[in-house]
């Protein structure tokens, strides 16, 4: 079962938390924007993530072959 429409698309959702971060996708706001290059995100996640491009930050390591990504 999926009680939560989108009132744009009508996409269905079986979670509110879903259909809120899907309404978020009819939003061209952007107002994240990245201070090395510019290009615009509407998550501050999605911008930290980013920023990892420019500073060369691999947090994630492999805990068998102990590569980084």
């Amino acid at each position: 079962e999926r009680p939560f429409a989108c009132g744009r698309c009508g996409r269905r959702f079986s979670w509110r938390e879903s259909l809120i971060i899907h309404q978020r996708s009819h939003v061209p706001e952007r107002s994240h924007h990245c201070p090395d290059c510019g290009r615009r995100f509407s998550r501050r996640g999605n911008l930290l993530a980013h920023r990892r491009v420019h500073t060369g930050e691999r947090p994630f390591v492999c805990p068998q072959c102990d590569k980084a990504f």
